[in-house]
């Protein structure tokens, strides 16, 4: 049963701690016009920050996806790391960020690559 084998997942060196790496992208196209930059700033005080205490790093991108229909939708993003335990307060909370700004904002989705990684500071 190759299929159900095992997945080694290699310790992290010495000096270094492991981590979840939560990367999302949140696009900026609404009916009503663009998430506009210190709508921005509003969200990350009010909904991330206070979540995430010890530090984020956002920045501005561009993207596509295809839609439905098989169209190519390109718009500008915001792109967040967070680098969090691998707890479910943690998650929770990632999760809590993605569904308010879906909600806010009136977004479809919300990217989100999560991954294990190790950090050292």
């Amino acid at each position: 049963m190759a299929g159900c084998a095992a997945v080694h997942e290699p310790g992290c060196a010495p000096g270094e701690d492991r981590s979840i790496s939560d990367v999302l992208y949140f696009g900026r196209s609404r009916a009503s016009g663009v998430v506009t930059s210190d709508e921005w700033a509003a969200f990350l005080r009010t909904s991330v920050t206070p979540r995430f205490p010890a530090g984020l790093t956002v920045w501005s991108a561009s993207g596509q996806w295809r839609n439905a229909d098989g169209v190519i939708v390109r718009e500008d993003s915001f792109v967040l790391t967070l680098l969090h335990r691998d707890d479910e307060t943690s998650d929770a909370s990632v999760r809590a960020i993605v569904g308010e700004y879906k909600s806010r904002f009136d977004q479809e989705s919300v990217l989100r690559v999560r991954s294990h990684t190790c950090v050292s500071f």
